[in-house]
Formats: structure tokens, C-alpha cells, sequence
């Protein structure tokens, strides 16, 4: 027996150890890009949550993309959200010299705020 024919489909096959022919399927190469901590919760959340756009993401191999966008999506909201609320709040720089515990304080909220919102606007959806 041949271990490797070509089927009338146009699909390769190799043979198997238990004498059977197995096609071969390769998933389609895919980008490396960095993938924050978004990113990896974007993740986290399609395999527990959404079983089925993850699968379709990683055989049509732009998981990685994805995850990528979702990523400098939020870093992006994020930012835009931060000065928009630094500056509903009156958080200034003059507040970070007369009173850095009260700044330090303001700004670990703001980004509390931003960070959940990002995270049910994008990540969570």
C-alpha cells in the first residue's frame, strides 16, 4: 500500500498504522501578533462562553488576529475614557502636586471605571 495517494477530490491522504487513510488537513497559517492582558481575557472568555465563534476563529486561523484587535481596541477605549473622566472630575496636575494621595486615589478610580466598562463593551460581548 502507498503511504501518501491523492484522492479524486484533490485532497491528500496518508496512511495510518492501522492501515487506514487519513486526509491531510492543515489549519491555514496564521499572523503572530502581541497579545495583551485583553487579548488573553477576550480569549479566556470565547472558549468558555462562546464555544463556537472561538472554533470558527481558530480553523479559519485568525484567533490571534482577533485577539490582537480586541486588544488595542481596549487600550484605545481605555485612554479616550481615562481623559474624558480625568477631566469630568477635575483631576488635574495641580491636584498631583498639593495632594498626591488624593490624585493617586481619583486616578486608581478612574481606571477602575474605564476598565469596566472596556471590559463589558468589548471584551464580554
Amino acid at each position: 500500500m502507498e503511504k501518501h495517494i491523492m484522492g479524486e477530490n484533490g485532497i491528500s491522504y496518508t496512511l495510518g498504522e492501522d492501515g487506514l487513510y487519513y486526509p491531510d488537513l492543515y489549519l491555514p497559517e496564521e499572523t503572530e501578533y502581541p497579545i495583551g492582558k485583553y487579548g488573553m481575557l477576550r480569549k479566556t472568555h470565547l472558549k468558555e462562553h462562546r464555544k463556537g465563534l472561538y472554533l470558527e476563529l481558530v480553523l479559519a486561523g485568525k484567533l490571534n488576529q482577533h485577539l490582537h484587535q480586541i486588544d488595542e481596541e481596549c487600550h484605545q477605549m481605555m485612554d479616550r475614557l481615562m481623559e474624558q473622566m480625568k477631566e469630568q472630575q477635575g483631576v488635574i496636575e495641580e491636584l498631583k502636586m498639593q495632594d498626591q494621595m488624593a490624585w493617586v486615589g481619583r486616578m486608581n478610580n478612574i481606571r477602575a471605571c474605564a476598565e469596566e466598562i472596556v471590559l463589558k463593551e468589548i471584551v464580554y460581548r
